[in-house]
Order: structure tokens, then sequence, then C-alpha cells
């Protein structure tokens, strides 16, 4: 299985910048190369008992490293000795898998505070869902990164795939734009958390307008953070059967590039872009099947940007 993508940075022959990087921030940020370490608490997404959303399969995007059932400790450790190996100094610890605030309040900030207490550790990143935010642990999170006495970073990562309810019926998310939006709402009356979301591109039914719509009305909303990818036909799920039923058109890799430099330039500067696609491990990926490495969607993406004259938030 292959870890999970890093995020890249490009630059023209002359050295600005075209994309707010996740790994372009905070280096610039913190002087050095910041990583991020995925980490699972074993919890499952409470959307998978109302039959779980279409697309999702855990294996997909689980790093090679990352073994169920082993301690955060454990899972630290060896995602330390991951991000040692590839240079990286520092870190993000990531609970990426499943809806991480599904589990209880007290036991969350317990492994919260645990993670942060290691002087590596920047901050943390939560993904979760709109629908899953108690008060509480708001509350509590707005503490732990308002402590000056140890300053940390803690993002909510938000998914949402789409603002558009259509696609969220027919992804199964369960949720509405209009839950995304009061989520936002409530995380901005805390004044130290910061705000990411997730999108997917290519969703079936959506045009670039649609895309285009999700993106605005997201920056438009307040997000710091950001995360895109296209949509991907992993084996096991429902969106493959249904692409097995009734084969829909997804993306190639160069209008996927099109379209991600073109949603770009309406994305603010300030936005940090923490992905632009995902590539998930050959043996399980039905479609589309792209077969290009990390470093060659990169410079396919550095040379559109180039060619195009497009960069983020040039129609900001």
């Amino acid at each position: 299985m292959s870890a999970a993508p890093q995020s890249v940075i490009f630059y023209d022959m002359m050295g600005p910048m075209f994309i707010n990087t996740f790994s372009s921030h905070y280096r610039g940020k913190y002087g050095k190369a910041v990583g991020k370490i995925a980490l699972d608490r074993g919890v499952a997404c409470p959307n998978r008992k109302n039959g779980g959303c279409i697309y999702c399969a855990p294996k997909s995007f689980r790093p090679y490293y990352l073994k169920e059932g082993e301690t955060l400790h454990e899972q630290i450790r060896k995602g330390k000795e991951f991000l040692k190996r590839r240079k990286f100094s520092c870190y993000f610890a990531y609970f990426q898998q499943e809806t991480t605030t599904a589990a209880p309040c007290d036991e969350l900030i317990a492994d919260f505070n645990l993670v942060l207490a290691d002087p590596l550790c920047v901050g943390l990143i939560v993904s979760t869902r709109p629908d899953y935010l108690e008060d509480r642990l708001l509350d509590a999170l707005n503490s732990l990164a308002g402590d000056s006495s140890r300053p940390k970073e803690i993002i909510l990562e938000l998914g949402l795939q789409s603002t558009h309810d259509r696609s969220l019926v027919l992804l199964n998310r369960n949720h509405t734009r209009a839950d995304f939006m009061q989520a936002v709402q409530r995380l901005r009356t805390r004044k130290y958390l910061h705000i990411g979301v997730h999108l997917i591109l290519g969703i079936p039914g959506e045009v670039f307008a649609d895309m285009l719509a999700t993106v605005q009305a997201v920056c438009e909303a307040g997000v710091e953070h950001m995360k895109i990818h296209h949509l991907q036909v992993i084996e096991g799920t429902e969106l493959e059967k249904m692409y097995r039923q009734r084969p829909f058109t997804t993306f190639d890799v160069h209008e996927y590039m099109d379209i991600v430099s073109r949603l770009l330039m309406s994305v603010p500067s300030h936005v940090v872009m923490h992905r632009l696609w995902s590539i998930s491990a050959t043996g399980i990926i039905i479609a589309p099947f792209w077969d290009l490495s990390q470093f060659e969607m990169g410079k396919l993406l550095r040379q559109t940007l180039f060619l195009t004259d497009r960069r983020q938030g040039k129609l900001v």
C-alpha cells in the first residue's frame, strides 16, 4: 500500500510560487520541513450505519506503516521513523481515519493531549464530518490551541465533497450543505481553531460550473485549509457497483490538471492547499488509472500552470 500523498510545491523559473501548498506554507512558518503522521483511533465512521459514503474505502487512504489495532504511541513512533527517512523535522498529528470526533469527548481530549506533549508535534489536524462537532469538544480544542505555554495549531478538516445537496444525496453523505455552513459558523466563534475542508472533483452529474460554485462557496464561508482530489472508483465500494452497472466518465490526467488549475484561480492565496490529487494503490483502483508517480503529477501540474499563466488566487 502506498503512503498517503504529500503536498507538493511548484516554482516557475523566476522563483515565485504558483500554489500555497502545505509544504511551502509550513516550511515558511517553522523554517523546516513539516510532515503529517496519519493516526487511527479505531472508531468507525457513524455514517456506515446508514450505508456509508459510496466511494469510501479506508484501505485506499491508509499509509502502509499504519496497522489496525496499534496504540497511538506505536503509530506515532512508526510515523516519526517514516518522516525521518524523508527529512521531515516535525509533524502534524493527522487524525485522518474515519470520523475522529464520533468518539467520547473525554477520550479524545486525553489522546490529543498525549500527542501534543511531543515537542516535535506542531499541532493537530482532525478529520471529521460537519454533523459530529460537540460544543464541549470544540471548546476544549479551542482551549488547547489557545494555550500560550504550549502553542500548537489545531485544524478541523470537515468532509464536505460538494456544496450541492443532490451530489451529497448521490454520495450518501447523509448531511447537507446547510450542515457544513452551520459547522463553519460554529468553528469561527472559536478564535484559535482553524477550518479546513475536503472536496472531491468529478462527482457524477457535476460539471465545471458546479465544482467552481463549491470552491467559491467554501472560500466565501472562510475556510483556511483545503484538500481536493478527483473521484476514484475503488474496488469493493458501492461506487464500483454503480460504475460496473452503468459506467460514468472519469477524468483523464490532462483534463484534471486543467480543471484544478482553473479552480485554483478562485482560491484566495492565503488558503493552504493540503492535497491536489490522490493516488490509491494500483491493486485496488478501478478508474481512472493514470499510472503516474507523484513527481510526474507535480511536473504536469507545474507545466499546466506555467503555460496557461494560472496561479492560486489570480481571480480573487
